[in-house]
């Protein structure tokens, strides 16, 4: 970046260095001013003006030019005692912290930009401005002073702390700063000034974080961030600011700008605000969201949570949007998918308020709706299971939110605690005499056995679940019991009852008008076809699940249906149409890490077909990864026990 910056200087092009507070913008441009190429072209005319250091006003301003460029001018009313001076030989002028006369709230500001903007004119001048707001003159380059890099922070972090130690917990500290500069120059300075060890630094970062970040002589964080909201522009965005820029820190992800007029309904001018936050640095725009660094979001984000009224309006906004019923038969599903993009948020915003407000039944509620839509949307593991499970058995919201749990568990091939957390779950609804949701666990125990291959304890579980869905008289639930019931007599090689359970199904959820279930009772159909040797059949059923999900978009179902087909096509050796699914379906699993990893397996079995050995050996160990980060342990088994066989074979070929 200092080469850039000499580079424009030498051709006299006019630079503006935008960033926040402690970003390194007036280091970067001191090392400029001393550079050898910058010497050499302008020599002892390398002037730097320290715009907070005088009252921002435009004759203080004019007084300090003429002072530091050597005119000998006494108070100039404009430049046009100056220009003489500034015309006669080529210059280079250092403009450090010029939001404090840049300011478009503050004193003069007007005249004062018209004087810089002339200055950035001028043919043998080259203007250098730092500023942690946008507003500079047009003919400047802006450039946006970014963070360190890794190597970068460790070096300056280990040239104040000086030991010979580089455990990885300081490493983990860097980034949790965001490689902020300041940030770890006084981290650093703070150890070496206090004799910490690096256990003792870890024990002050884990239990004060930024607070640490203050020096003997009275340097810190907090001071430079306060700095930035005492600004004319910052206090004249009034009494909301303050607390939208809370939320904006509190959450990991910022805010999402598409989002604002649910989140913060009764805010008229929030768009307004959030752009003023990124004209004085405070925020950045990544992704469609306004978010900020991590030590700014450190020290910006409410300490109490609770005494927040703008943040607990958008906890209860989040909550409210998570309430709605998640009904793929109905309208509005896809509306759900926001899930996606702020699943982050939504998680951090639990984890925060179940350890505060552990009471409270729509924080639980919340929760067990979070797992739901995660479920549908974006199938992962959360960080909210210790909590969920540290609930007394007898708080009302646990088993359901133990449900969802479960329900994750299996989404991501996790069967050992899927079994572990449903059978928890069924004994607390056993205990609490609700039938149906005894039936709901037992048809997903069910589930779970088909996927672990216990075929006949499944067929029990599912006949028990189906029994008491009967006796309720649900029938929705009657035909999801009746799916897994297929799959799972189908699997035993009892095709004949797998085919009139699958068929019974499609008659209750047609009787419904529940399309979506009506999809998934073709799919199984379609499965059991294949496995009877009827490919016209299952091709038939198939086709139908293409047809229902395509038309209303529903991703997982037509991830499912083109695997089912790149199946039925590997049956016949047929191995592009086996590619072109295998294409197909990854492009409805983007969500899903379980279902790419899956994938991943389909795509070796291809390789191996077409004797592509070490193409299939590669793909294998990446889905291990993938089953390895997930806790899917049967699937990983199966990844390594096929890379044993193709190594083997690998072996046998060179032999």
């Amino acid at each position: 970046m200092i080469e850039m910056i000499v580079g424009f200087a030498e051709n006299y092009t006019p630079i503006a260095l935008i960033g926040s507070g402690g970003i390194g913008k007036t280091s970067v441009a001191l090392a400029v001013l001393h550079h050898d190429r910058i010497k050499e072209r302008f020599g002892d005319h390398r002037r730097f003006i320290r715009c907070d250091q005088f009252p921002a006003s435009h004759s203080n301003f004019l007084s300090r030019l003429s002072k530091v460029i050597g005119a000998g001018v006494e108070n100039p009313k404009d430049l046009t005692l100056l220009r003489p001076f500034l015309s006669s030989t080529e210059m280079f002028i250092v403009l450090d912290n010029a939001e404090s006369i840049l300011d478009p709230q503050g004193a003069s500001a007007r005249e004062i930009y018209s004087v810089v903007e002339e200055l950035s004119r001028f043919n043998n001048i080259c203007l250098c401005v730092t500023s942690r707001i946008t507003t500079i003159p047009s003919d400047c380059k802006r450039l946006d002073t970014p963070t360190l890099s890794t190597d970068a922070a460790r070096s300056a972090f280990y040239r104040i702390y000086d030991t010979d130690e580089r455990p990885d917990l300081i490493n983990d500290i860097l980034e949790q700063l965001d490689f902020h500069p300041l940030s770890i120059t006084l981290l650093a300075t703070v150890a070496r000034q206090s004799g910490w060890g690096t256990d003792r630094l870890r024990r002050e970062w884990e239990r004060g974080r930024t607070s640490v970040l203050q020096t003997e002589h009275d340097n810190s964080l907090a001071a430079a961030i306060e700095l930035s909201l005492a600004s004319p522009m910052f206090q004249e965005l009034g009494p909301d600011a303050r607390g939208l820029l809370g939320v904006v820190a509190f959450f990991p992800q910022g805010v999402d700008e598409n989002n604002l007029d649910w989140l913060f309904p009764t805010m008229s001018n929030g768009t307004r605000i959030l752009d003023k936050f990124c004209i004085l640095s405070l925020t950045y725009r990544s992704n469609g969201f306004i978010t900020m660094l991590a030590p700014l979001r450190d020290h910006l984000s409410p300490k109490d949570p609770m005494s927040s009224p703008l943040l607990c309006t958008t906890k209860d906004r989040y909550f409210a949007r998570m309430s709605v019923e998640l009904n793929p038969n109905k309208p509005g599903f896809e509306d759900t998918r926001w899930i996606i993009s702020e699943d982050v948020n939504v998680e951090y915003l639990l984890d925060i308020f179940t350890s505060i407000d552990a009471n409270s039944d729509s924080v639980w509620d919340a929760c067990s709706s979070f797992t739901n839509h995660l479920l549908w949307h974006k199938k992962r593991l959360v960080v909210l299971g210790p909590r969920i499970e540290g609930l007394p058995d007898d708080h009302h919201s646990k088993p359901k939110c133990l449900l969802g749990l479960s329900r994750l568990f299996c989404s991501v091939g996790n069967w050992v605690e899927c079994i572990r957390v449903l059978s928890h779950t069924l004994k607390l609804y056993r205990e609490q005499g609700d039938d149906l949701q005894v039936a709901v666990v037992l048809r997903e125990l069910g589930w779970v056995n088909y996927q672990t291959g216990l075929y006949k304890e499944g067929i029990e579980l599912e006949k028990e679940a189906l029994e008491i869905f009967e006796r309720l008289g649900t029938a929705t639930e009657q035909g999801d019991c009746l799916n897994c019931l297929a799959r799972l007599l189908c699997s035993d090689e009892q095709f004949d009852a797998a085919e009139e359970a699958a068929s019974r199904a499609i008659n209750l959820f047609s009787e419904q008008g529940e399309q979506f279930q009506v999809c998934q009772s073709h799919r199984v159909l379609g499965d059991i076809y294949r496995s009877k040797g009827e490919r016209e059949k299952a091709i038939y059923h198939f086709e139908a699940v293409l047809g229902i999900a395509a038309s209303s978009n529903w991703h997982f179902e037509l991830f499912l249906v083109h695997q089912a087909l790149a199946l039925l096509a590997f049956d016949q050796a047929k191995f592009d149409d086996v590619q072109a699914h295998i294409e197909r379906a990854k492009v409805h699993a983007v969500d899903n890490a379980y279902s790419l990893g899956r994938i991943m397996m389909l795509q070796a079995s291809l390789w191996c077909g077409r004797h592509q050995f070490k193409e299939a050996r590669s793909e294998l160990l990446r889905a291990a990864q993938v089953f390895e980060k997930l806790g899917a342990m049967q699937d990983l088994e199966g990844c390594r026990q096929i890379i044993g066989l193709i190594e083997e074979e690998m072996n046998n070929l060179v032999a």
